[in-house]
């Protein structure tokens, strides 16, 4: 069997995984033990982001002609790949994390959602909030608002309303006191 027929079904798994992704983060994991491969790959799973070590070559022929074409420019040296095909930040996010308990993992580059970046722009993506996060926080600021104005709208009915009330009981006694004929 020749080279390249072993070698096809592996480009064709790399272009099937890089298809529909969100995002392709390049990475440098030369450095790491086993412990921290392990738990690297741990997180990445729970994330659900797949993680892949491949051939420089094989990428590169799997890149070739997409939109991932410019992370060519970074093979060099031992790579590996974080594909995430949901959450477009969850990769950079993921890898940015563990890369502070684990300095010798270095994110290269990456494509996000079509849009390539260097090292810094991916430092930079990964500061970014998962898109629940996003969400939620644009709800509360949204629910904001409405909740403090809910809030000052029955301090008024209460002050109003406990005004009257007195008022009305102020009345009465005055009503009584006064000389019947």
């Amino acid at each position: 069997m020749a080279k390249v027929e072993i070698k096809q079904p592996i480009v064709q798994e790399i272009a099937e995984n890089i298809k529909d992704a969100q995002s392709v983060v390049l990475v440098d994991y030369c450095g790491l033990t086993v412990a921290e491969d392990t738990q690297l790959r741990k997180q990445l799973r729970e994330a659900g982001i797949t993680y892949k070590v491949y051939k420089n070559t094989l990428m590169n022929l799997a890149f070739k002609g997409t939109e991932y074409e410019k992370l060519t420019e970074s093979l060099d040296g031992p790579n590996a790949i974080a594909i995430s095909k949901d959450d477009a930040t969850a990769p950079a996010r993921t890898l940015a994390k563990f890369a502070k308990t684990a300095p010798a993992l270095e994110i290269k580059a990456g494509v996000v959602e079509g849009n390539y970046y260097d090292a810094d722009g991916m430092k930079e993506i990964s500061s970014i909030p998962a898109r629940e996060e996003l969400l939620s926080r644009l709800l509360g600021s949204m629910q904001s608002p409405i909740t403090n104005f809910a809030r000052v709208i029955k301090q008024i009915a209460e002050k109003d309303g406990g005004a009257e009330g007195e008022q009305a009981q102020a009345e009465a006694p005055a009503e009584e006191a006064a000389p019947q004929e």
